[in-house]
C-alpha cells in the first residue's frame, strides 16, 4: 500500500492518478472525507500538522509520497513500519540556505528524511507549469497578462511528469537518489503567455513588470519572508531554474511534456 500526502494538490493528485492507473494499491490522505478520488483509491482522513491523526492512514503502508515542510513526521513513519519515502522537495534544497524561508523548509525536510533510517528518494522539481493558472483572474478580466520576473527563464515541469517519476520511485529501485526534475526547455514568462495565446486562440498582451512592481504585488499576497526568498532566487540569482535535466525521459522512458502540451490539456481551466 502507498500513501499519498497532499493528495488533492497539483502534484499529489497526479501521483494518486498515476498509481491508480498502474494498478498499485493507493491511499490518499485528505482533510475531508467527501473528496472525489479515482476508482479504487482509498481515502484516509488526516493532517500532516497533526501526526496523531495519521495512525489509521499509515496502517499497512509500505511507501509514502511526502510533502516538504513536515520534518517531524519521519519518526512517525518509521514507527508505523513504512519502508520508503519519496519526498517532494525542490531545487532550492541544494542551496541549504537556512536564512531563506523556502530553502530552509526544504533543506530541513530532506535532512530529517535522510536521518530517518528509511529508504528515500528526493524529487527536486523546478517551477510547475500549473503555476500559469495564477494568471487566470487576469485572463478572465481581459487579454492583458502582467508577468513577474520577466527576464528569468525557467525549465518548468508538468506536475504529471513529477508524478510519473514519483510513482516509479515508490515502487522501488530509486533509493538514495536525488532526482532533479525539469521540463524540456527553459522559458520566460512572455513565452508562456505566447503559448497560451496560441492554444486559447486569443490575442494576449504581455506586460513585463519591473522589479519594484513585482515586489509590490508579491508583498500584497504573501508573508515578507517568502517575498525575500523569491527575491533572493530570481533577482539576486541564487537559484538556477533554467538548466534542463534529462531525468524525466531517463526515468519514464518518454519525453518530458512541453508547456504547449500542458496548456492544451488544461485549456478548459482558462475558459
Amino acid at each position: 500500500m502507498f500513501l499519498v500526502t497532499g493528495a488533492t494538490g497539483n502534484v499529489g493528485a497526479e501521483v494518486v492518478a498515476a498509481l491508480a492507473a498502474a494498478g498499485a494499491p493507493v491511499r490518499a490522505l485528505v482533510r475531508r472525507p467527501d473528496v472525489t478520488l479515482p476508482d479504487g483509491v482509498e481515502a484516509a482522513v488526516g493532517d500532516l500538522n497533526t501526526p496523531g491523526s495519521l495512525t489509521d492512514a499509515l496502517e499497512g503502508v509500505e511507501g509514502v509520497f511526502l510533502l516538504s515542510g513536515y520534518e517531524d513526521i519521519s519518526g512517525l513513519l518509521r514507527e508505523a513500519g513504512v519502508r520508503r519515502i519519496v519526498l517532494l522537495s525542490g531545487g532550492s534544497a541544494a542551496l541549504a540556505d537556512l536564512d531563506n524561508a523556502v530553502s530552509r523548509y526544504m533543506t530541513l525536510s530532506e535532512r530529517a528524511v535522510r536521518e530517518s533510517g528509511l529508504d528515500w528518494t528526493f524529487l527536486r522539481p523546478r517551477a510547475f507549469m500549473s503555476n500559469a493558472l495564477r494568471w487566470l483572474p487576469q485572463l478572465q478580466a481581459g487579454d492583458t497578462v502582467r508577468v513577474q520576473f520577466p527576464d528569468v527563464p525557467v525549465a518548468c515541469i508538468d506536475p504529471a511528469d513529477i508524478a510519473a517519476v514519483a510513482a516509479l520511485a515508490l515502487a522501488g529501485g530509486h533509493e538514495g537518489v536525488v532526482h532533479e526534475l525539469t521540463g524540456p526547455v527553459a522559458m520566460r514568462p512572455a513565452e508562456q503567455v505566447s503559448v497560451l495565446a496560441s492554444v486559447l486562440g486569443r490575442d494576449l498582451h504581455c506586460v513585463e513588470l519591473s522589479n519594484e512592481q513585482t515586489r509590490e504585488e508579491l508583498e500584497a499576497g504573501m508573508p515578507r519572508e517568502y517575498v525575500d526568498a523569491f527575491w533572493n532566487f530570481y533577482v539576486e540569482g541564487t537559484l538556477d531554474e533554467a538548466t534542463v535535466y534529462p531525468t524525466v525521459p531517463e526515468v519514464t522512458g518518454r519525453p518530458a511534456r512541453t508547456f504547449t502540451e500542458w496548456a492544451e490539456a488544461h485549456a478548459a481551466a482558462f475558459h
